[in-house]
């Protein structure tokens, strides 16, 4: 992708800033955030890469940016991230994960008549609890069970269905657990690994550290590296086949907490202390996706778990220095 212009919304946050980063050496990046979850510091800025500090649900500035700037390429990724802050706040989240949705689709509809695609990032928690394995885009039950949850798929659907209808360009992803450089592991919603990271940094600084599991370990879920999920991206982005479909963002293999456990502990040479508890009542046990409807456009995933962790402590521990 090159010569393009692009809208990032949530771009300073973890998926955000690693595609703003990676497309902004060769594209014009249009970055906006309201860095409640995201840092500026994220993104690595040039002369390409401009960063508007708003929400999306101020739609003002949102009517603005779509009068401003004609985009090839729109990635909505903007979004409440945590599934207990949308049971806390289901009006705050609904106006952010769902009718924003609603208003950009009909700043698209009125002022970018030459927009290629936008492509939505929703989330596997629109499957729930369901115990088919894998999780699969077409066969499996849609089982929505939080206002994170609920809002993903109506976004997602809102997108596909009234696209077709006004004729904007669309396709929606369902992100399984992705993780690696720039995830906050100290916000609420973190994933795992960001979490264990930050526990082995410690660990290598010779601090003591003890890891809390919830349940006994054997619990599974689909990990992808950032990298891999940034591939996926642009394939369906430019796909004609990936218009007004949805597609699962999984490496398309379960790990459970005890492996991840076990692989760090060798990369690192250290050993992290686990507190077993008691699991949470509602936690899935068991989660991983289908992705050959995804490998049909030519997706081969780059990095299997090993080799992300190994990137991403690398990269880390760069940082640090």
């Amino acid at each position: 992708m090159k010569n393009k212009t692009i809208l990032i919304t949530g771009g300073a946050g973890f998926i955000g800033s690693n595609l703003a980063n990676a497309l902004s050496t060769s594209n014009r990046i249009i970055v906006i955030d309201d860095l409640s979850m995201g840092k500026k510091e994220n993104l690595i800025f040039n002369e390409r890469l401009t960063f508007i500090h708003g929400s999306i649900t101020d739609y003002p500035l949102m009517e603005s940016i779509f009068q401003q700037y004609s985009f090839d390429y729109i990635f909505h990724l903007a979004a409440v991230a945590s599934v207990a802050d949308s049971v806390e706040r289901p009006l705050e989240t609904h106006e952010i994960n769902g009718n924003s949705t609603v208003h950009i689709l009909d700043f698209i509809r009125r002022y970018q008549p030459n927009l290629q695609r936008i492509v939505f990032a929703s989330s596997a928690a629109v499957y729930g609890d369901s115990l088919e394995l894998p999780k699969d885009e077409h066969h499996s039950e849609i089982n929505p069970l939080t206002p994170y949850a609920v809002d993903k798929f109506s976004s997602e659907s809102y997108l596909i269905r009234c696209g077709k209808l006004y004729n904007v360009p669309a396709s929606a992803i369902r992100l399984f657990n992705v993780f690696g450089i720039h995830q906050n592991p100290s916000s609420p919603y973190s994933g795992v690994i960001s979490i264990l990271i930050e526990n082995y940094k410690k660990l290598l600084l010779q601090e003591e550290q003890q890891f809390i599991c919830f349940g006994d370990g054997e619990q599974t879920r689909d990990f992808i590296y950032i990298e891999d999920v940034i591939q996926a991206l642009l394939l369906i982005a430019q796909s004609e086949k990936s218009l007004y479909e949805v597609y699962n963002i999984g490496y398309g293999k379960e790990t459970s907490l005890n492996e991840m456990i076990a692989i760090l502990d060798e990369l690192t040479g250290t050993t992290l202390n686990i507190d077993y508890k008691d699991a949470r009542n509602g936690d899935i046990k068991y989660s991983y996706s289908n992705n050959a409807k995804l490998q049909q456009l030519g997706f081969i995933p780059r990095f299997d778990v090993k080799k992300g962790l190994q990137q991403y402590i690398d990269a880390e521990l760069q940082l640090k220095d």
